[in-house]
């Protein structure tokens, strides 16, 4: 499903610096990502995302190597085949959580909006315990109920891939557990492969494999 090789990727001011070796994710696989802050987590999701593109190396997700695409092309793919959670969910306050979900489909021609997606982002949001609040706005819910609104939107195209980025860091104890629940069954419910930065040493029992960035820093064993 993911293949990242030889990877060399620094911005183009500051000394940050992110070497990656070698990492492959199987089909399916529930891999967690752990590590220093700024060691390179967040950065590693936008190189498998095609948001950034490495100065060396290759990104390979599902047989297709998004590293050496087009703008457009890396673009496409990643809103066709990868769902992406936000720490800080990246809703927009003026849609309703309906449209919020849909958003995907509003934003480029590479997804089709039909009533049989609408019908599926209703069948999401029930899943989710938020059929109630699609007519609401992301202000009028709670911190729990705002990630799974964003955790529905990733899921709508019935994407292969799902990147989520602190997905549980800005919640409660209690809504930590629930919201990761809720995200591990939709995950293989729609049969998708889970790449998560978290910080959150509790929750790590819930992947079957754990990435520590520590391996990639300078000094350390690869």
């Amino acid at each position: 499903m993911l293949q990242l090789d030889s990877i060399d990727f620094r911005y183009p001011t500051g000394d940050f610096h992110l070497s990656i070796p070698d990492l492959s994710v199987k089909a399916g696989g529930k891999v967690g990502v752990i590590g220093p802050s700024g060691s390179g987590k967040t950065t590693l999701l936008n190189l498998v995302a095609g948001i950034l593109t490495p100065g060396k190396g290759s990104v390979t997700v599902d047989e297709m190597k998004i590293s050496s695409q087009s703008d457009t092309t890396r673009r496409d793919f990643r809103i066709t085949n990868i769902g992406l959670i936000f720490q800080d969910f990246g809703l927009l306050d003026y849609l309703d959580i309906q449209d919020n979900i849909l958003h995907p489909y509003r934003i480029t021609d590479a997804l089709k909006l039909t009533g049989d997606v609408r019908n599926r982002a209703k069948i999401l949001a029930e899943q989710m315990g938020i059929a109630d609040k699609l007519n609401s706005h992301p202000p009028e819910l709670s911190q729990g109920e705002r990630q799974r609104v964003a955790i529905c939107r990733a899921l709508l195209p019935g994407p292969k891939l799902i990147l989520a980025d602190e997905a549980t860091g800005n919640l409660d104890p209690k809504n930590k557990v629930r919201i990761l629940d809720l995200l591990f069954r939709s995950v293989e419910k729609h049969d998708a492969t889970l790449l998560a930065v978290t910080h959150d040493q509790e929750l790590l029992s819930y992947f079957d494999r754990v990435v520590d960035f520590q391996d990639f820093l300078p000094g350390e064993a690869a």
